[in-house]
């Protein structure tokens, strides 16, 4: 054979190599996706029912909606460093059950002993609220959505803990019918609960919180059920000897889950200060900024899920130490969500007024404001549609190489230093406001996906 000949025959291969990885990112995806997206909806449902109270009660809601999601995305970075554990195990050997299970149990330990501290500082929201400045009417309604909704906090986690599993296992399907369920009670309960349908009292903002719980607990318990008796998971046990500790592994999972969970916390807490920074300006810069916020978030479901996928995926390749695997996992992932990102932006910018309109009625007296304020926020998003997707897809391949504490770092810098603080000056300083705020927002986003980026590329002078 030429030398000619090797090279082609080199370069099919490796080109099959990489469909073969597109396509095992896509199937192991689709389902975290839909399941992201479901999940999505869920707080899309609630947005679109406390906008048809109207715009004060549609603003109180965003605020208690950041906060509870700002420290339950901490939590979930937590929780999330049981992936990267469970497909590296997986990796080093396919048929392991007690160390699989182990890291199952030690990640809900996890869940319950970061809640509860947790859990008492929400009691005090409505001081907090007040504390940053926020109207006392709109600190007080935002106070008593926050407290019924943060008991669904400790289940959310737990479905995080329990669809890393079945991340693991390729076996993501489970997880998406579970929150395909969860939409469906969440739309019926809320509808209930906060307007008065069916019969229910109509508790407004006291009923999303209530609600938005008990789905949580509901799509949890059903997901417990199927792994204790799916013929497929019964062998692990998840749930045997709950109360025996494993504090070494406690202990290796707070070490590569607290970064993860910084970084992931500095994100959600930066678009929770921009939501307080809106509050200084307008109520309506405030629910404006809730539906802008919405549609971006829904959209970022995708990238999550291939983010989810693609972490899995380098995992398993450091498990089995094949560079060629992480290699092809981590681009491939990383296309994917960048183009995905890439077509969403060029949505937004073709119909936001069409996108706004779903989440709140043109003709409500004090629409107008918001709707106009929203779409000149929706334009600014869609630019940093692609820097986000580039962020959260390069966080996620670096995961899966458990490196997570310089990311950490860099988010602190990219959101903090760059993102709030441009946000700011431009809203206040130069007078652009809420627009202000949100091309600050995108300045940050494009910082930490740079560095992300450079890290993975320097993966193996870092090794």
């Amino acid at each position: 054979m030429t030398v000619q000949a090797k090279q082609d025959g080199g370069q099919v291969a490796d080109r099959a190599s990489w469909a073969g990885e597109v396509r095992a990112t896509l199937f192991l995806a689709w389902p975290l996706i839909l399941s992201n997206l479901s999940g999505a909806l869920i707080h899309a449902t609630d947005v679109y029912l406390l906008g048809k109270i109207g715009p004060e009660a549609l603003a109180a809601g965003a605020l208690a909606v950041n906060l509870v999601m700002s420290l339950s995305l901490f939590g979930m970075g937590l929780m999330v460093a049981t992936a990267p554990m469970i497909a590296s195990e997986i990796g080093r050997n396919p048929h392991s059950v007690r160390d699989v299970r182990r890291t199952v149990r030690q990640g809900l330990w996890l869940a319950v002993s970061f809640c509860i501290p947790v859990w008492i500082a929400l009691s005090f929201s409505e001081q907090i609220f007040r504390a940053l400045g926020q109207q006392p009417d709109l600190a007080r309604g935002a106070a008593s959505m926050v407290h019924t909704l943060m008991w669904g906090m400790l289940p959310f986690l737990g479905m995080v803990v329990l669809r890393s599993f079945l991340s693991a296992r390729n076996r993501t399907i489970w997880a998406l019918i579970v929150t395909l369920l969860g939409v469906i009670a969440n739309a019926v309960l809320n509808y209930g609960l906060i307007l008065g349908g069916f019969g229910l009292p109509a508790l407004g903002l006291v009923g999303a919180g209530l609600g938005s719980s008990l789905v949580n607990v509901l799509m949890f318990l059903i997901m417990a059920a199927i792994l204790l008796w799916h013929k497929d998971f019964r062998r692990y046990r998840l749930f045997g000897r709950f109360w025996r500790a494993d504090w070494p592994r406690y202990r290796t999972m707070v070490r590569l889950g607290l970064p993860i969970g910084m970084t992931m916390g500095f994100e959600a807490s930066v678009f929770s200060a921009a939501i307080f920074l809106m509050g200084l300006i307008s109520t309506a810069s405030v629910a404006a900024h809730a539906i802008a916020l919405q549609i971006a978030s829904i959209t970022f479901m995708v990238p999550l899920g291939l983010a989810q996928a693609t972490t899995v995926r380098v995992g398993i390749g450091y498990g089995r130490k094949d560079d060629v695997l992480i290699r092809h996992a981590g681009w491939a992932g990383f296309a994917l969500g960048v183009g995905f990102m890439s077509l969403t932006a060029l949505a937004m910018w073709a119909f936001p007024s069409a996108m706004i309109e779903l989440f709140i009625d043109p003709n409500r007296p004090g629409s107008g404001e918001v709707i106009a304020l929203a779409v000149s926020f929706l334009l600014v998003a869609a630019v940093f549609q692609v820097v986000d997707g580039a962020q959260v897809m390069g966080a996620a391949m670096l995961r899966g190489l458990h490196d997570t504490r310089v990311p950490m770092y860099f988010a602190l810098f990219g959101y903090w230093g760059i993102g709030i603080g441009v946000g700011a000056i431009l809203a206040f300083y130069f007078g652009l406001q809420g627009v202000g705020v949100w091309i600050g927002l995108a300045t940050g986003l494009a910082v930490v996906s740079l560095l992300m980026l450079w890290r993975w590329m320097r993966r193996t002078q870092l090794s």
